[in-house]
């Protein structure tokens, strides 16, 4: 199953699955050479923005048959990228979790086209409770990071 991480523009996505499923991974003894990243946002990734390309790059990182997570951020960057994840689905070894903005990747159609063969994890953005609950500094310094979103 692709797990598909969807939601509105900066609010977790892509810390979620870099940062805290990657930890998570590696807590539990996972071989960081079998956690394949991809931020395909970034522009020194640009030519893994090419469906074939991406393929290759990831399948040529894949050297046995211990299981392998696949990361990729901004899923909605690679043209066809279906067609990419589809390639996935019959290698029993690779794990593929993809973020993708609600914008350029709506979830009606995420769910159409993986039907049966991928999940949806929905992200919102914190609320101020939630935010706070993990700050340190005052209610009113609180409120002003998380609207301009300035911490450090």
């Amino acid at each position: 199953m692709i797990k598909i991480i969807t939601g509105i523009r900066r609010c977790g996505k892509s810390f979620l699955l870099f940062n805290l499923y990657k930890q998570n991974l590696l807590a539990r003894g996972v071989p960081e050479d079998h956690v394949i990243e991809v931020n395909l946002e970034n522009r020194l990734n640009r030519k893994l923005r090419n469906p074939d390309t991406l393929l290759e790059h990831i399948y040529g990182r894949i050297i046995d048959s211990d299981k392998y997570f696949v990361l990729l951020d901004d899923v909605q960057m690679v043209p066809e990228f279906e067609d990419v994840l589809n390639s996935f689905l019959d290698k029993e070894n690779v794990d593929v979790y993809v973020t993708g903005s609600n914008s350029k990747m709506p979830s009606k159609d995420v769910v159409t086209e993986f039907r049966d063969m991928g999940d949806e994890i929905h992200v919102c953005p914190l609320t101020f409770d939630e935010f706070y609950a993990a700050y340190q500094w005052e209610k009113r310094h609180a409120w002003r990071d998380l609207l301009t979103m300035t911490i450090c």
